[in-house]
């Protein structure tokens, strides 16, 4: 396992500081404002993030505390998702509830109200989709696709950058997404859903795909709106 430079600092200064703190009084109140400005950090714990092929694109599987009565879990906690380098700080969230085949997608903003999200499902299940739209990045015009449901409580984090979508694969699914901008209707892009080049697994027939007469006319991945 390898560790990230900052926790041995953090964990070599503590130790420091705490030598001061029980070997000379007059440095207790140093340390109570050192031990609550800094993020704490469990050695032994493995952090709740896996990379995915695409650089900057990761998943979040949330540590769930189940018992008789149920369970709990952080969804969200600004400091963990800072201690794994994404500084994203979200300010809208939105929820929307879909049947069986519901298609929505691919959807992005560009410039200035270019957003980043954190998506979950929170009743039933998606194939949930992005696009990496970043010009010059190595991975520009590919996908990935991660099953999202109720159950499994998988979480996506999908920085700027990305044109995202998804369909439903149950009667019905609640989803639930995290914004770091705001929505911007003169900010919106969008690629086509069926675009042959990117040849995106929807995990449906798209023959019976229920889209919005919007989502029908998306252009085709290099006609699209450039993301800048």
């Amino acid at each position: 396992m390898t560790l990230d430079p900052s926790v041995f600092f953090v964990f070599h200064l503590y130790f420091f500081v705490s030598h001061l703190y029980f070997s000379f009084p007059i440095f207790h109140f140093p340390f109570f404002i050192f031990h609550f400005s800094f993020p704490t950090y469990n050695l032994f714990e493995k952090m709740p993030f896996i990379p995915t092929p695409i650089e900057g694109l990761m998943i979040f599987e949330p540590r769930v505390f189940g018992d008789e009565r149920g369970y709990f879990y952080e969804s969200y906690n600004y400091d963990t998702f800072r201690s794994a380098g994404i500084n994203s700080v979200f300010v809208q969230d939105n929820q929307s509830r879909s049947t069986r085949n519901v298609l929505r997608g691919l959807h992005y903003q560009v410039g200035s109200f270019a957003q980043a999200k954190l998506v979950r499902v929170m009743e039933g299940e998606v194939m949930d989709v992005v696009v990496d739209i970043r010009e010059g990045s190595p991975t520009y015009g590919q996908s990935f696709s991660l099953l999202l449901t109720a159950e499994n409580k998988k979480q996506l984090y999908i920085p700027r950058g990305f044109a995202h979508g998804f369909t439903v694969l149950s009667d019905v699914a609640e989803f639930f997404y995290k914004c770091d901008n705001f929505y911007s209707k003169e900010s919106e892009g969008s690629i086509a859903f069926d675009d042959p080049a990117l040849g995106i697994d929807w995990g449906i027939n798209l023959a019976d795909a229920i889209l919005s007469e919007k989502d029908k006319v998306h252009p085709n991945m290099g006609e699209h709106r450039r993301f800048y």
